[in-house]
């Protein structure tokens, strides 16, 4: 291994081979780059946390505790030695979780909220499968079909089995989050059940069928994301004249900037918006207490306290 920076001395000469086959999957920046990684212990971000450092950049590992299981604290000391052990730097963050429904929402929005904005994750080919078919049943656009967006995700061409291989070769002790393992979160039983199902189906892996796909239809909605900004979604007769396609690129686009949501509009919710647009009625409930009206042509999105 001749990366600048690369621990040789923590790694068994004959596990570098391992190292090296998985590199050349991913997408770190240039040696020497300062990166903050978000590392909750399992396999997967413990991954990018050795492969961040074998490909030379300076890592800053951040592990946020949700409070959410018993003895959950004991999971950063774990983060915090192979840190040390390949010599990036460690933070230990805590955040309260709000309550509410969706508690893996809720999670996500109280993690992301603490760390560096420009932070890297461990995502995998396998959560991009998962996600897409989250948002396939969620009625997505092709923006969701597109699934994760490959940006500040370095290991998103890694398999979930290939984390796993990398930290049991390196004797790499990882946090098992119980939950997991569950129906809890319908994620999982994409993960448990549909998944395991489709690759019987279709007599073979689909994840990576699935990556190529979630790689096309992101180069078919950026297309039609440039066509959409032509359009001011706040002006309803630009919007009645535009293509339908990209009406509702726009409008989708229009009411995840303004209303901050994790996820896009429904499908139904930018019919109604369109229908406020062309006319047919002044005004139309959205999500989370949003409204859109229409005054004098021009569409308003209007907060739940306005």
């Amino acid at each position: 291994m001749d990366r600048p920076g690369f621990p040789q001395r923590v790694i068994a000469p004959e596990h570098l081979g391992l190292v090296q086959q998985l590199l050349p999957n991913c997408t770190f920046p240039p040696t020497g780059t300062e990166v903050n990684l978000a590392v909750s212990g399992g396999a997967d971000s413990m991954t990018l946390l050795v492969l961040a450092v074998a490909a030379g950049c300076s890592a800053h590992a951040y592990h946020v505790d949700h409070a959410l299981r018993k003895g959950s604290h004991l999971e950063a000391q774990m983060v915090a030695t192979v840190a040390e052990r390949f010599g990036a730097q460690f933070s230990a963050l805590r955040v309260d979780v709000p309550e509410g429904p969706n508690l893996e929402a809720r999670a996500r929005m109280a993690r992301y909220a603490v760390l560096p904005e420009d932070v890297l994750t461990g995502h995998t080919a396998d959560d991009q499968a998962e996600t897409m078919l989250l948002n396939l049943m969620r009625g997505a656009g092709v923006d969701g079909l597109a699934g994760i967006a490959p940006e500040r995700r370095p290991i998103l061409a890694l398999r979930r089995y290939q984390t796993e291989q990398l930290c049991e070769t390196l004797g790499i002790e990882v946090v098992n989050d119980p939950t997991n393992a569950t129906g809890l979160f319908r994620r999982n039983r994409v993960r448990h059940e549909v998944l395991p199902l489709l690759n019987d189906i279709a007599e073979r892996d689909v994840v990576p069928i699935m990556a190529r796909q979630s790689a096309l239809l992101r180069e078919v909605s950026e297309y039609l994301a440039q066509a959409a900004s032509e359009i001011d979604p706040t002006d309803a007769k630009a919007l009645s004249a535009a293509p339908k396609a990209l009406a509702r690129i726009a409008v989708r686009r229009w009411v995840i900037a303004t209303a901050h949501l994790a996820h896009p509009p429904s499908q139904a919710t930018v019919e109604r918006i369109l229908s406020v647009a062309n006319g047919e009625v002044k005004g139309t409930e959205i999500v989370g207490g949003w409204r859109v009206v229409r005054h004098r042509q021009r569409l308003h999105l209007v907060g739940p306290q306005g």
